[in-house]
């Protein structure tokens, strides 16, 4: 049987190769090859469901300094901080009523560690504290606010008179002649709608107090949400950070809680006992027709840090002052010696364990809190300051110290 030349059988381990068959040759044909074989790759898997499609070879990483990358994640960055921005305005009024209804939990905790301390479960000594906040509430409505509203109509009523008294004397004749205050003083209280003139007329004034009295609801609500589930979502905001730091996270944020709930609950205190000592001294030197409403503007005024106390007995003192000479006089002697007890006795007992503030940070943290938020602020801006305080000291400080 014979054979084609060239043929399998004619080929010898020594003999003569294809030219074509060089080293190049077999890369160039291994290289069509294995692309061959993942392009059939690429088409078999093309129309499965969920199957990768063959798109080339990745390019390199951006480069972060390329001016690209730069702008766009620089223009990503403003829009989020724009967004955020507004969308913290639009909903500013709701941030400020969960913030202070959060304070407000804060403050009313230390009653609950208390019972906790004294035996009481920790359900049974939150529902306590809210049964007791409640009913303090409920009594302030029903007995005091009805008495409230009876004497601010009687100084109401009894303000022309006492502007009459005060023409009487030579000096306020003077200024009133030159520039009309007591007569445009008068002409202003003695006008039944002048609360309703502040708010834009009785419609305004009825939808501001409106408004007024839902939110109060809201924030009771909050309060009473946020105390009874304060142990959970702490355990919850504690498991955000790493095991290695959560016991350190965990006494930080349990020391900073005691802190700012001592704080508020301890200016509410303090704000009491303004208010309960005045009512005992109005009755005492015969304003008790008064009495009720002026001790609750002297507490709810002595809850604003710094001048709070001041603006109470200056409210009290002109009062005095329209009734009585002696009576005046009687309300700024009893006045200047309260403050010196308060300062020295009262504030230092009542918060020697919350607030460790040197005096010029708590100047301008009430400064700053008021020139945002107004009242609010200056009440939430001193525990807040605190708080920032003491994470200064506990983080910052104490690692410069070891470094």
């Amino acid at each position: 049987m014979t054979t084609e030349p060239g043929g399998p059988e004619d080929e010898q381990p020594g003999g003569p190769q294809d030219p074509r068959d060089t080293p190049d040759t077999r890369d160039t044909v291994a290289m069509v090859e294995q692309h061959e074989e993942e392009a059939v790759e690429g088409d078999s898997h093309v129309g499965l469901v969920g199957g990768p499609e063959h798109l080339g070879t990745p390019g390199p990483p951006l480069d972060r300094r390329a001016p690209f990358y730069l702008g766009f994640f620089g223009g990503l960055g403003a829009l989020t901080a724009w967004w955020l921005g507004t969308t913290i305005l639009a909903i500013g009024s709701t941030l400020l009523l969960i913030v202070v209804s959060l304070f407000l939990a804060a403050g009313l905790h230390p009653a609950v560690l208390f019972l906790e301390r004294h035996g009481l479960r920790r359900g049974w000594a939150v529902l306590t504290v809210i049964v007791a906040a409640l009913g303090a509430l409920t009594l302030f409505v029903v007995a005091i606010v009805p008495v409230i509203a009876d004497q601010v109509r009687a100084i109401t009523d009894n303000a022309p008179g006492w502007f009459d008294q005060l023409q009487r004397n030579e000096r306020v004749r003077a200024l009133n002649e030159d520039y009309q205050i007591l007569d445009r003083a008068r002409d202003y209280v003695s006008n039944g709608d002048f609360l309703s003139g502040l708010f834009g007329g009785v419609l305004g004034f009825g939808l501001a107090l409106l408004g007024a009295v839902f939110n109060a609801f809201i924030v009771l609500v909050l309060t009473l949400y946020f105390l009874a589930s304060m142990e959970t979502t702490k355990g919850a905001l504690y498991r955000l950070a790493p095991a290695s730091r959560r016991d350190r996270v965990s006494r930080l944020g349990d020391r900073i809680l005691a802190s700012v709930g001592g704080y508020v609950s301890g200016a509410f205190i303090v704000a009491l006992v303004s208010g309960v000592s005045s009512l005992v001294f109005l009755f005492v030197i015969g304003l008790g027709e008064y009495a009720v409403a002026l001790a609750t503007v002297v507490a709810l005024l002595g809850v604003i840090p710094m001048i709070g106390a001041t603006l109470g007995a200056v409210v009290v003192t002109a009062i005095g002052f329209a009734t009585d000479v002696r009576t005046g006089i009687a309300c700024i002697i009893f006045y200047v010696v309260y403050q010196q007890v308060e300062n020295y006795l009262i504030y230092p007992r009542v918060m020697s364990r919350s607030v460790d503030l040197p005096g010029a940070v708590i100047v301008i943290a009430a400064l700053v809190g008021a020139a945002l938020l107004g009242v609010v602020g200056a009440l939430l801006a001193i525990p807040t300051a605190a708080g920032i305080l003491m994470l200064l000291r506990e983080v910052y400080v104490r690692r410069q110290d070891v470094s």
